[in-house]
């Protein structure tokens, strides 16, 4: 017998120190991935942190960050000083913003999950329909905001002339990118560019589920619509959960559409469709205040970190659950 082999049991297995050279290799072979994602990644992430240190202004941006050390103070005045120009409207952009995130989330996941459910089905141009569907997120998200902005233009934007001239619902040409209907100006494109990739999440879920619960259900003479509250919506509930954690994400920090339907960032989109995050670089860029602007940004990832935790916690718990 080899003396690099024991037989323990009946069966051969290697010392423990030829096991550990074998168990670590995997994680050599991720050493290059993890050392670009830290170059990509951390090291700016990093480098933003210490400008959130630093008072960098227009006086002070020729020296990048030999800039004057400030500390804490940025933070400071971002979440305690009133008069900050980076507060100037943030009630209404919180609330456009939180408004903006549940209506969209909500749309895009409810859209993708039925479009999913009848594309689960066999029909003639099936390959082409689901290829179809899927052009809305492949377009950019720059190209979807510009798009659109065209497409809301009161007297040639298509949007009217369908409302108005083909489809006669409207009587009159209304306004999409001032008051009220701004809101929906920026959540319509959004949830056009959002839904196929949830349906394409969807239907690889709804393709992986097991077949026996509903041939059980079949010959139990249950209805479709009680297998999909009963059966699909509780084995989807895992991959729901986690495709709404990356919405809310996604949306909260939505800021493509609305800087390019609104004029590339340097324009107001008004009481209605002013986010969070066009408001905050707005502001930063327009008083210069990029010190305070990455203070923001990390006050920002903090309490989405704050609330994934909650969310992950949360849809451990309930997957523990005896509902």
């Amino acid at each position: 017998m080899p003396a690099t082999l024991s037989r323990i049991e009946g069966g051969l297995v290697r010392p423990p120190a030829r096991r550990a050279r074998i168990q670590a290799f995997p994680y050599l072979m991720l050493l290059p991935a993890l050392a670009l994602m830290a170059a990509v990644n951390l090291l700016p992430m990093l480098q933003g942190f210490y400008m959130s240190l630093l008072k960098l202004n227009q006086f002070t941006l020729g020296q990048y960050l030999d800039a004057p050390f400030v500390g804490l103070e940025n933070y400071r005045r971002v979440l305690l000083d009133p008069a900050n120009p980076l507060r100037q409207g943030l009630g209404t952009a919180l609330r456009n913003t939180a408004l903006y995130t549940l209506v969209v989330s909500t749309l895009s996941i409810t859209i993708g999950l039925g479009v999913a459910l009848l594309m689960n089905r066999d029909f003639p141009g099936k390959a082409v329909a689901r290829t179809l569907l899927l052009l809305p997120w492949i377009v950019p998200s720059y190209v979807v905001g510009t798009l659109w902005g065209f497409m809301w233009q009161r007297d040639t934007g298509i949007v009217n002339v369908l409302l108005v001239d083909v489809l006669h619902l409207l009587n009159e040409r209304p306004f999409w990118l001032l008051g009220s209907n701004s809101f929906w100006a920026i959540v319509i494109p959004t949830v056009w560019r959002n839904w196929p990739f949830l349906m394409l999440i969807f239907l690889a879920a709804l393709q992986a589920l097991p077949e026996e619960p509903y041939e059980a259900a079949t010959v139990d003479g249950v209805s479709r619509w009680q297998q999909f509250v009963h059966i699909t919506l509780p084995l989807l509930k895992p991959v729901i959960v986690i495709q709404a954690m990356f919405q809310v994400i996604d949306n909260v920090y939505s800021y493509n559409i609305v800087s390019m339907m609104f004029g590339s960032g340097a324009g107001h989109p008004g009481e209605w469709a002013d986010l969070l995050m066009p408001l905050l670089t707005r502001q930063s860029f327009s008083y210069w205040l990029f010190g305070q602007g990455a203070a923001v940004s990390f006050v920002m990832m903090a309490l989405m970190l704050v609330f994934v935790a909650g969310w992950m916690r949360v849809f451990r718990r309930s997957l523990h659950s005896d509902d």
